[in-house]
């Protein structure tokens, strides 16, 4: 059990599984680091009645059995240096969680010149509230400490472990995957708004879409191609739609973004 967890960073990635091991109540503290520090308040004041509070990296260092790090792949070197003389000093156990794209678990041990126990995970955005997809695997880490540390973020939603050799390929698609849904999101509600549509009605007629079409494939376990055949009437509307977006390389285009973002991961490790 990780009765004492710090989280170093707490931007978007960080702040949305600090507030997944909020909820879970799992752990009795939850000290929060940022290199801006008024997110960090406003984030602890957020999550206070979980044992929220404000610490620094090198606190979080010297006391936490596991240690969120939430920094960006380029950063991740200068914010371990100076942290890495405490981490080697420390006689206890501890675990240390990377949510880096790219960098394995074995790069952080180099980080930090030390064989420690390594989570590397891969969370999304909609994580932070209990709607994301968070893929894990580990490098020292008993089973104990794996299925302790799932218990931890399971409010996030679909915490899953894999292997690390298809975690970026993981993140590509569930990791990157909001912002492509997003923007599909958008381009239905812009389509909408042609058609006469208010602003607001169309993007919440396709945000629902989007929520309905996707628990129509995790809960009855159909194709995604079945399901699109479906809602396709012979001589249709909506066939004359996909007709359009075939011809216009929808399909390849999404393919071709997920192979981009998976080979942009490649280049940081």
């Amino acid at each position: 059990m990780y009765q004492t967890i710090g989280f170093i960073g707490v931007g978007t990635m960080g702040s949305a599984v600090a507030r997944a091991a909020a909820k879970s109540r799992m752990a009795e503290v939850i000290l929060l680091s940022n290199r801006t520090p008024a997110k960090a308040e406003m984030l602890a004041a957020e999550l206070a009645e979980a044992g929220a509070a404000v610490s620094s990296n090198e606190e979080i260092a010297r006391t936490a059995r596991l240690i969120f790090l939430g920094v960006k792949p380029q950063m991740m070197g200068l914010v371990l240096s100076p942290l890495a003389s405490i981490l080697r000093e420390r006689e206890d156990r501890f675990v240390l969680a990377t949510m880096a794209a790219g960098l394995s678990c074995g790069r952080i041990q180099d980080f930090v010149d030390l064989d420690c126990p390594v989570i590397r995970m891969m969370p999304n955005t909609p994580a932070a509230i209990g709607a994301g997809v968070v893929q894990y695997c580990g490098r020292g880490v008993t089973v104990e400490e794996l299925d302790d540390f799932a218990a931890l973020i399971a409010p996030a939603g679909l915490v899953d472990s894999v292997p690390e050799s298809l975690i970026d390929a993981a993140s590509a698609v569930s990791g990157c995957g909001p912002a492509f849904a997003y923007l599909f999101m958008e381009a239905l509600a812009d389509g909408g708004v042609a058609c006469g549509l208010p602003r607001d009605k169309a993007v919440s007629y396709a945000a629902q879409m989007l929520e309905g079409a996707a628990r129509m494939v995790l809960e009855n376990g159909k194709h995604p191609g079945a399901l699109k055949d479906a809602v396709c009437s012979p001589g249709g509307t909506t066939i004359q739609g996909v007709r359009i977006l075939e011809e216009r390389g929808f399909r390849a285009a999404a393919m071709d973004a997920v192979i981009a973002a998976y080979e942009k991961t490649l280049k940081l490790r």
